[in-house]
């Protein structure tokens, strides 16, 4: 399966477009963002637990990166609330579940092949915050490639102050808007390599998940099929 699958490319896809799927396991759906293969693919998608869903316990191979937008997402005994930042890095394994139910923002297979820290951020803990450029900064990670935090941009702002090598962003408070585009809470935008001066915030400002680096070096797809 194919979607959205040339990174080179602008890509979009606003709540309005939301088609949800069914998962193999009952009561868990998925909203397709990205995709490149089967069950077993490099994938980007929004995840919907319905209360008391579970998926079994299995591995990640090229690991897995989990934003819990809603509800409470559950690995064995340990709840992750609204707010959570979570890597699973390549070679871990979980069992996943939700029993009051739970929306998630899932980027799998898409980790370098060395990295191996689990990573675990309560973005709702002001101290994880900063400021950075004149805008509050939650750093989530960071390695040679790739870069990821969520930032705070005020009403009106642009989001970038000049050209960027490509840049992802899941929007997780207020909106986003691009000339006569908008993109509202839970829109998912990716950009490739170019500059976005009309790219602002909308008028209640936005929190936006924000990810660089990874569109000019991608995991190959032999490493995520390992």
């Amino acid at each position: 399966m194919l979607m959205n699958a040339d990174l080179s490319l602008h890509a979009a896809v606003t709540p309005h477009q939301y088609q949800w799927i069914a998962s193999p396991q009952p009561g868990v759906e998925r909203v397709m963002l990205d995709r490149v293969g089967g069950e077993n693919g490099r994938a980007t998608s929004v995840v919907r637990y319905a209360p008391h869903s579970w998926f079994p316990r299995h591995q990640h191979p090229a690991g897995e990166e989990i934003l819990v937008l809603s509800g409470t997402f559950s690995e064995g005994d340990t709840h992750y609330p609204a707010g959570w930042y979570l890597r699973n890095p390549p070679g871990s394994s979980h069992q996943p579940s939700s029993a009051e139910g739970a929306v998630i923002f899932v980027k799998l297979r898409q980790m370098q092949r060395g990295e191996s820290r689990p990573v675990r951020i309560d973005t709702r803990d002001v101290s994880r915050w900063t400021v950075r450029n004149g805008r509050e900064c939650c750093p989530l990670f960071s390695d040679d490639i790739e870069h990821v935090y969520l930032e705070r941009i005020p009403a009106g702002a642009t989001v970038f102050g000049g050209p960027v090598e490509g840049a992802e962003m899941l929007v997780v408070e207020g909106s986003l808007r691009e000339r006569a585009q908008e993109y509202e809470l839970g829109s998912w935008v990716r950009l490739p390599t170019g500059a976005y001066p009309d790219l602002v915030a909308g008028r209640f400002g936005a929190c936006v998940y924000l990810k660089t680096g990874h569109l000019a070096n991608p995991v190959s797809l032999e490493c995520a099929s390992c």
